[in-house]
């Protein structure tokens, strides 16, 4: 059986599964930091993603960063900046999109060279991913658009990193056709792909996540898992997309607890006066709690692995 299509427990394995190779080992992110080595997604070590849902000004941008970082440090897990430059997917046609292109590559390269950190953005367009390859180290495919072929391509030969957000309409042993585009199309000095959990449709305006899917995904690339769209409730607030956070935590260890490389966090200062994805938003508290959850669990579990090797 083609390790890269695993079978659904409720239906036969798809003959026309792709020839992706299995998981091939971590992911390297490229490190601004001063003589710091890559940052390794699928080796062990927890990753975070972790920023507001779209940049704001420039004072806003350099200190949320700043207070992620110190969060970050304090429990020694290495932190990618993540932001968006245009919300292209707002429910209403009024709602604020954020800076734009130029611009919102200028705030992350800020932020990049102010804090030494690695970035992560998304992009829409197959034009737009050579220039947001110029500042960030990690291109990201938004889940409605997981299936754009020449997205995906686009990105894939931009030689960056690319993580993929599962569809909340897709199967997640489809995703391996996803990874196989950006794979083809980066060649042997490609980046490297990582695919991303952020839940599943359930009926209208709601999400479920089946953690099963994680060790799906696992099998053709590091997983992250996105806590807080995960949580999300779309369209649930008269044209505006509405969550829970107060599910974020719960969701996360369960994450950790069944096995994940990386976990993507969207946090914002005062979450209910955020201009995008407020619900779901974590503020620094509750990122902080969340985090040392989720190190205190991954600690536990590898020392139990550790005795039952040695056992």
């Amino acid at each position: 059986m083609n390790p890269a299509s695993p079978p659904n427990p409720t239906s036969p394995p798809n003959p026309a599964s792709p020839t992706s190779p299995p998981n091939p080992g971590p992911v390297l992110i490229p490190n601004p930091a001063a003589d710091a080595p890559a940052i390794e997604v699928g080796r062990g070590r927890l990753v975070l993603f972790a920023g507001p849902c779209v940049l704001e000004d420039s004072a806003f941008n350099l200190e949320h960063a700043r207070r992620l970082r110190a969060i970050a440090d304090g429990l020694r897990v290495p932190l990618v900046f993540k932001a968006s430059f245009d919300k292209a997917n707002r429910t209403r046609g009024s709602s604020a999109r954020g800076p734009g292109l130029d611009q919102g590559l200028a705030c992350l390269a800020e932020v990049k060279s102010a804090h030494r950190l690695p970035i992560i953005t998304d992009v829409h367009h197959p034009e737009q991913c050579a220039p947001v390859a110029e500042v960030a180290d990690v291109l990201q495919i938004p889940a409605f658009l997981c299936r754009q072929t020449d997205l995906l391509r686009a990105a894939g030969a931009t030689g960056r990193v690319v993580n993929i957000k599962k569809g909340q309409f897709l199967a997640p042993e489809d995703m391996a056709f996803a990874v196989e585009k950006v794979r083809d199309a980066a060649g042997a000095g490609g980046g490297g792909v990582l695919v991303t959990e952020r839940g599943t449709s359930f009926g209208y305006r709601d999400l479920v996540v089946d953690f099963r899917s994680l060790g799906v995904m696992r099998r053709f690339a590091p997983v992250v898992f996105d806590g807080t769209h995960s949580v999300q409730r779309p369209g649930s607030l008269s044209g505006r997309t509405g969550g829970d956070r107060t599910e974020v935590p719960a969701l996360v260890r369960a994450a950790v607890g069944y096995g994940v490389d990386a976990l993507f966090l969207e946090v914002h200062p005062d979450p209910e006066r955020a201009p995008s994805d407020g619900p779901n938003s974590l503020d620094y508290p509750s990122l902080l709690k969340v985090l040392t959850e989720a190190m205190t669990l991954r600690k536990a579990l590898e020392s139990l692995e550790q005795d039952s090797l040695e056992n």
